[in-house]
This record gives structure tokens, C-alpha cells and sequence, in this order.
């Protein structure tokens, strides 16, 4: 009997809970957009107390999105080298001296803190939803959408608490911006138990669909990354599986995925930074469009939770998801050209679509792939020139309001690229992996 019983795991190989597990994802997807959300209310201070110009102002605004898309592609090597859950702690440490570099009273130092900022969140980006792949590969698309709610609610807070905050604590606009390293510093601590192991493994469920590899021995071990011990486990079992070669750069399937990527990322600040402008231009007060936007990211959070319940009944094709989520942010723009009147009903559709598509855009990064560090290269590869896009996407806008001295044009052209969008999404979202490019016959176990 000796001779088969497995050896208790080490130290520094012993579980997690799974539940800690997840906390920890989430409370990491909490610090990906308030520290650059609470920008924008205190902006008109920011602007007043540093004489900053509007190009300047701007540019604040536009940096972290440019800070993305040039980092993102090396996020994945230097997890490969560290591992998932180091890079993680260490962009959580990085993002809370980012923000406190940021509020310190000296000029050049908002820079050099927003680019710290800006290069913990792509790293943050891009490797959750590997770490989701890897830790649960079959809840991965509600798990997404879970985060990603948790993301725009930390989003709306910090945006909504800004100004009052920046009333009371010491510094002003400097302390409202300083007192979310707190966030970054409680999810360090709490992720904290996962930087001492290997890696964290999927909790026994099995593959997350057809054609995903098995571990190699037995259920995997939640928060060691190794396949758990078996009587016939050859000591070689216990290795990590090996990482994929494919580059997702020459794979047709991942230009699809990077494309509908880089459309809902458009979108979605493209709205963020002028849909207020244009219900004011269409007779909406200040406080009216300020409120509409705040509902459309309560609605966000809506979109998010509802996109992810609607991934996990369908684990394999996702094209009738993509079919009934993009037509929503469209009427909401041939309705605001329409019938301006109706906005609150338009932010709804906005806020719905856009928190559904970003939750189907990052889950994709999963789904067409078969292994954790796939899903790390495709989702750095996306994101990269997605927030390309992204940051292009409001100064283009802005110019053609300019040049045209109106809003129709330019929600003209908003309304063509969420036709594009259509086809990239429903190309996307098919049953295919990026390795292969060939669609995956489902099979049942």
C-alpha cells in the first residue's frame, strides 16, 4: 500500500482554494481602469493647476491607451520567464507607485507616473485572461464577464467619487488621484499567496471544450500548476505542459479576433469621450449628459454579466452572441441621429453592447485557443493594436467634427465601423482554434 500512495505536496506546491483563487483575479481586474476613469472629472483642475493646454490634456487622457498597445506584446515573454502570477504581483506594485509617482507635486512626474500606470495595466490586461484559461477553462467565459463587471464598477466608482473626494482629502485633484494605490496595494496583499507557487491549475474540471490538452496525470491541483500525483505518475508527468509555438501574428483567425478587438475598444472611447458632447450639441444639459453616462456604465455592468451568461451555454460557437451584441450599440447611434430626444434609451443600448462586447472581445482570447500561453500571445497581440485603434479613435472623431462643424458625419462614420465590426465579430467568434485555423467538430466526453 505504501508503494501507491501519492506523497503529500510540498511547501512550495501546496493548493489554494480556488475561491481565494478567484478573489484574487478579481481584485486585480478592480485596478484596471479606476486609476485612469477618475482622470476625467478632475481634468478642468488639472489643466487650471499645471497650465496645461488642451493638446496636453488630451494626450494625458490618450497615454495610457498608447502605453497598452506598445506593451502588450511583451507582457506574455516576460510571464513566460517569471510566471503568470509573478508578473501579476509585480504590475500591482508597479501600478501603485505609478499612482502615487502620479500625485506628487511636481510636474513631469503626472508623466512618468501615468506611463507606469499605463504599462502595469497592459500587463494586467493581457494576462488574465490567460490566467482564467489556465485556472478555470470551463467557467473562463462567465468568470470573464464576472471581472469585467467588477472592473466597470470600480470604474464608475472611482469616476464618481472623484470630484468628492478631491474636496475633502489633502492635496485636492493630487489626493483623489493618490488614494487609489490603496486598491492596488489590498489586491498585492490579497494576491499575495499566489506569488509563492509555481502557478495555479484548473480545480479538476477537465478540459474547458473539445480539443483543449488534458494535464498530463490526473486533475490538476489548485494554486501548483502540476497535474496531481498518480500511483503510475512518472516524475516527467509533473512537468508543466510545454508551450506552444504558434505565433498568432500569422494566423488569419487572430487578425479576426485583433480586429474586433480593436472596433469595440474604438467604440467604446470613442463614446466615453464624446457621447456627452454630442447630447449637449442635440440639446441635453451638462448634468443630463453627465447622468446619461452614468447610467450607460451602470448598464455596462449589465451588458457584462448578461454576455457572460450567455458564453457559457455556448462554450463552442459564438457568432449568435456576437449577432445579437453589436446591432446594439448601432441603433443606440441611428437613434441618437433620429430621435435625440429619447438618449436615456440610447445610453441603455450603449452601455448594454459596449460591456457585453468587451466581455465576448476578451474572451475570445480563451476560447480560440488551446493552451493558457496561446491564450497570453493572442491576447497581447489583440490588445496591442486594438488600443492602437482605440487611442486614434477620439482624435479622428473630434477632427471630423471639426472639419464638418456637426456630429452627423462623424456618427456616420461610427455607424460604417460597427458594420465592420459585424463581420469581424461573427469571424471571430466561430468554432476554430488559432493553431489550426480549421473548425472543430464538437465531440462529447
Amino acid at each position: 500500500m505504501s508503494g501507491t500512495r501519492a506523497a503529500p505536496p510540498s511547501p512550495a506546491v501546496r493548493t489554494l482554494r480556488p475561491g481565494l483563487v478567484l478573489v484574487g483575479i478579481l481584485l486585480v481586474a478592480a485596478n484596471l481602469r479606476a486609476s485612469i476613469t477618475v482622470v476625467g472629472p478632475l481634468l478642468g483642475e488639472v489643466r487650471d493647476d499645471l497650465a496645461l493646454s488642451a493638446a496636453a490634456s488630451s494626450a494625458l487622457v490618450s497615454l495610457p491607451l498608447v502605453c497598452f498597445a506598445v506593451f502588450s506584446p511583451v507582457a506574455p515573454a516576460i510571464a513566460h520567464r517569471l510566471g503568470h502570477e509573478r508578473t501579476l504581483g509585480l504590475s500591482l506594485a508597479v501600478l501603485a507607485l505609478g499612482i502615487v509617482t502620479r500625485s506628487l507635486p511636481w510636474a513631469p512626474l503626472l508623466w512618468v507616473g501615468t506611463v507606469l500606470l499605463g504599462l502595469a495595466i497592459a500587463t494586467m490586461n493581457v494576462l488574465l485572461p490567460a490566467l482564467l484559461k489556465r485556472d478555470f477553462p470551463r467557467d473562463a467565459g462567465r468568470l470573464t464577464g464576472v471581472y469585467s463587471a467588477v472592473q466597470s464598477g470600480a470604474a464608475a466608482a472611482a469616476s464618481g467619487l472623484a470630484v468628492p473626494v478631491a474636496g475633502v482629502v489633502v492635496g485636492a485633484w493630487r489626493g483623489a488621484f493618490g488614494v487609489w494605490a490603496g486598491l492596488a496595494l489590498v489586491g498585492l496583499g490579497v494576491f499575495a499567496p499566489q506569488l509563492v507557487r509555481r502557478a495555479t491549475a484548473a480545480p479538476g474540471r477537465g478540459p474547458a471544450r473539445p480539443g483543449e490538452p488534458l494535464a498530463p496525470s490526473g486533475p490538476a491541483r489548485p494554486g501548483t500548476g502540476d497535474p496531481a500525483p498518480t500511483p503510475s505518475s512518472p516524475p516527467a508527468a509533473r512537468s508543466p505542459q510545454r508551450s506552444p509555438g504558434h505565433s498568432p501574428w500569422r494566423a488569419p483567425l487572430a487578425w479576426q479576433v485583433t480586429l474586433f478587438m480593436g472596433l469595440q475598444s474604438t467604440l467604446f472611447y470613442c463614446v466615453l469621450t464624446w457621447w456627452p458632447s454630442i447630447e449637449q450639441t442635440h440639446g441635453a444639459s451638462t448634468a443630463a449628459a453627465g447622468l446619461h453616462q452614468g447610467l450607460m456604465q451602470v448598464c455596462g455592468i449589465a451588458g457584462s454579466l448578461l454576455a457572460a451568461a450567455l458564453l457559457h451555454r455556448s462554450q463552442e460557437d459564438q457568432r449568435l452572441l456576437a449577432t445579437l451584441l453589436v446591432p446594439l450599440p448601432a441603433l443606440a447611434v441611428v437613434g441618437e441621429l433620429a430621435a435625440p430626444g429619447l438618449a436615456i434609451v440610447w445610453n441603455v443600448l450603449l452601455g448594454l453592447g459596449t460591456g457585453g462586447l468587451i466581455v465576448l472581445a476578451l474572451a475570445l482570447f480563451g476560447l480560440r485557443t488551446r493552451h493558457h500561453r496561446e491564450a497570453a500571445a493572442l491576447s497581447g497581440m489583440a490588445q496591442s493594436v486594438g488600443y492602437l485603434l482605440a487611442a486614434a479613435g477620439p482624435p479622428v472623431l473630434g477632427a471630423l467634427h471639426d472639419a464638418t462643424h456637426g456630429w452627423t458625419v462623424p456618427l456616420l462614420v461610427l455607424l460604417g465601423l460597427q458594420a465592420v465590426q459585424l463581420v469581424a465579430a461573427r469571424l471571430a467568434s466561430r468554432p476554430r482554434f488559432v493553431d489550426a485555423g480549421r473548425a472543430v467538430a464538437p465531440t462529447h466526453t
